[in-house]
């Protein structure tokens, strides 16, 4: 997962700060690198670092980005290494002018479109899929850059959103089938896109609605216009984003994702009863959970974990081995909660299991009599495409193990799953629709393409 964000100003220059302030909202999307690009009419800026928002921008950075559009990027890498090169967004000059992009998702055909692109001619100085994005807007025969972008983007098979500028103009775009998030805010003289709602109420605009599925917004000289490139229909969001990448206060597909979550954690607790003393969440992705579990089963609600407010979240940390440090040195056990009692710890899923096993030996060590482990979304099985690190079904403890195996190395009294018909009662209307590939290994986009697929950038 990505962030991204954009903004267009009518009269301030201070299009680098409501930037600014976006990505701080989003940072929990990615923390490898950062960017931002702001343009004054005339020339575009950039300044982009490995590192958090806090790190990479100060005052004496957006001074030097003045600008009526800005756009933004957090990164956390799915293809591509973690570098300074990928880092985003990316800048290039084209027929159409200088454009820069930023991009949340993942290309299932990259391969083949830059091995197509390559043979064309095209260079490559990164090794993301955004980099492919933007050759194929550039190298497109086309009346004028919102006519290139569409065209582009019927070439690409997978997820995307992207916000693109010009020094003029905002775009924003999104795949067909909607699997990443995008959402539309108003200024009082302005307009923003966002990955999620939350970044909107960080710059005090007004949330307006979600970018369509298949849909791109154009705001610039000519005004506000909206344009349907096609696949226009129901939304297959991805239904991950309610279960752990969406800040809890965003809005998705016009739902709360607090609620959301509250509304699983009660049907886990209606799916498995079970005799507890306390419901412990992990924090801070399976407190909302863990407050429904305890209302709806009646078991007291206590935090018997306290999270240390400075260190990141390790799941999408890029490497295993800094996974593995980070669950050392993030949770603190509260032993007064914990000591002697049967503890129904509450997360929001298990994927590699490397943090559930070393936070269910925390809780034991500080006195827990029995630990149980309840998983607030159905088994992982399957690699997303789409845009999660989890390339691989060897990486999944789910995909590997059964339920009393995996109980054993995680270390816990029993492990239990929500189960697919819970979590889609719990989101409610559309769920079914949703991409849940992870959970199924039913792909909306495929990801073996036919290999007589051919580019044409016309």
């Amino acid at each position: 997962m990505c962030g991204v964000f954009g903004v267009f100003l009518e009269e301030s220059q201070e299009a680098a700060r409501y930037t600014y302030l976006g990505l701080y909202a989003l940072q929990h999307r990615g923390q490898e690198s950062c960017g931002v690009v702001t343009s004054d009419g005339s020339f575009l800026r950039t300044h982009k670092d490995m590192g958090l928002v806090s790190e990479v921008f100060n005052e004496e950075v957006l001074a030097g980005l003045p600008g009526r559009i800005g756009i933004g990027h957090v990164r956390y890498s799915t293809t591509g290494e973690s570098s300074i090169l990928n880092a985003q967004p990316l800048v290039v000059r084209t027929r159409y002018g200088t454009v820069a992009l930023a991009h949340n998702g993942n290309l299932v055909n990259s391969s083949l479109l830059e091995k197509e692109l390559q043979q064309d001619g095209a260079v490559f100085q990164s090794t993301t899929d955004t980099e492919i994005i933007l050759n194929l807007i550039a190298k497109t025969k086309a009346k004028n850059l919102e006519e290139a972008v569409i065209k582009a983007c019927r070439h690409l098979k997978g997820s995307f959103a992207l916000t693109i500028m010009t020094d003029d103009t905002l775009i924003g775009i999104r795949d067909p089938l909607g699997i990443r998030p995008l959402c539309l805010g108003r200024l009082d003289r302005g307009y923003v896109l966002a990955s999620e709602s939350c970044a909107l109420t960080s710059v005090g605009a007004e949330y307006v609605r979600e970018v369509l599925p298949g849909e791109m917004i154009v705001i610039g000289p000519g005004g506000f216009n909206s344009y349907y490139y096609g696949g226009h229909g129901s939304e297959t969001l991805c239904i991950f984003e309610y279960i752990y990448f969406a800040r809890p206060d965003s809005v998705l597909s016009g739902k709360n994702v607090y609620k959301v979550r509250t509304r699983i954690g009660a049907e886990l607790a209606r799916e498995h009863p079970i005799e507890a003393d306390v419901v412990v969440p992990a924090p801070d992705s399976g407190v909302a959970a863990a407050l429904g579990f305890s209302k709806e089963s009646g078991i007291p609600y206590d935090y018997g974990l306290i999270k240390n407010r400075y260190v990141g979240r390790t799941f999408i940390q890029p490497s295993q081995g800094l996974r593995d440090l980070g669950v050392k040195i993030k949770l603190n056990p509260v032993p007064s909660v914990l000591k002697g009692k049967r503890v129904v710890l509450i997360d929001d899923s298990v994927v590699r299991g490397t943090t559930s096993a070393n936070t269910v030996r925390l809780l034991k060590e500080a006195g827990a009599r029995e630990v149980h482990l309840y998983v607030a979304s159905p088994p992982y099985i399957k690699p997303c495409y789409y845009g999660i690190d989890t390339s691989s079904e060897e990486e999944l403890l789910a995909a590997k193990y059964s339920l009393d195996k995996i109980s054993e190395r995680i270390g816990a009294d029993s492990v239990t799953y929500l189960s697919l018909e819970g979590l889609e009662k719990a989101v409610g209307t559309g769920a079914d629709q949703m991409c849940r590939a992870c959970f199924t290994g039913r792909y909306p986009v495929p990801v073996v393409l036919e290999s007589e697929v051919k580019v044409r950038c016309s």
